[in-house]
C-alpha cells in the first residue's frame, strides 16, 4: 500500500487551502504553480504565487521543498530522525529607492513574523532602462523544517501571507 510522504500531505493541505482562497473567497489570484520532482537531485518542489485581488500587483509565493535526504528519512524509516520538508515564503515587489523601501520592507517583516533569521532581500535591475526600478524578491527563512505536527497551523500561516502582501502592498503605495 502507498502511504503519501510527508511532502505529499502538506502539498495536498496548502493547495486546498490557497486555492481556496481563489476560487471559493476571491481574495487572491493565483499566478503561478510549480510542482516538479528535480530529477538532478531527486528533490521535490512545490510552489504557489498568488496576488490579492484588490492589492497592488506584489506576489507572495509559499514554496515546499524535499531533498532526497528529506525523502529518504522518511521513506527508510532512519530512526531518530524525524522526516519533515523544507518551507519558504517569498513576496515579489518593485522598489524604486532601495535604502528606504529596503529599511522599510525589513522592519514590516520582522514586526509581523518576528523571525528567528532576517528576512533577505535580492534586488534587480534590467540594464539600460531609463528609469531605474529594482525587482525585489523577499525571502523569510525558518530554521526547521515541517511536518504533518505543523498542519494545524497552515490556516494561520496562510492567512499571514494575506496580511504580509497587505502590509507590503501599504508600504509600495505609500499609505
Amino acid at each position: 500500500m502507498f502511504d503519501p510522504t510527508v511532502f505529499d500531505n502538506l502539498k495536498v493541505a496548502i493547495e486546498n487551502q490557497v486555492y481556496d482562497l481563489d476560487n471559493i473567497a476571491g481574495q487572491i489570484l493565483i499566478t503561478d504553480r510549480v510542482d516538479r520532482l528535480e530529477m538532478a537531485v531527486m528533490a521535490r518542489v512545490f510552489a504557489l504565487q498568488f496576488t490579492l485581488v484588490n492589492g497592488g500587483g506584489i506576489t507572495g509565493e509559499i514554496r515546499l521543498e524535499a531533498s532526497l535526504k528529506d525523502l529518504a528519512v522518511e521513506l527508510l524509516e532512519h530512526k531518530g530522525e524525524n522526516p519533515g520538508c523544507t518551507l519558504r515564503l517569498r513576496f515579489f515587489m518593485p522598489v524604486q529607492d532601495m535604502d528606504a523601501e529596503c529599511k522599510a520592507i525589513e522592519r514590516k517583516l520582522i514586526e509581523l513574523w518576528q523571525p528567528e533569521l532576517p528576512p533577505t532581500q535580492t534586488l534587480s535591475f534590467t540594464y539600460g532602462e531609463q528609469t531605474v526600478s529594482y525587482f525585489n524578491e523577499i525571502e523569510l527563512h525558518f530554521n526547521r523544517k515541517i511536518n504533518e505536527e505543523q498542519m494545524e497551523d497552515l490556516p494561520d500561516l496562510i492567512d499571514h501571507v494575506m496580511q504580509t502582501l497587505e502590509a507590503l502592498d501599504g508600504l509600495s503605495t505609500g499609505d
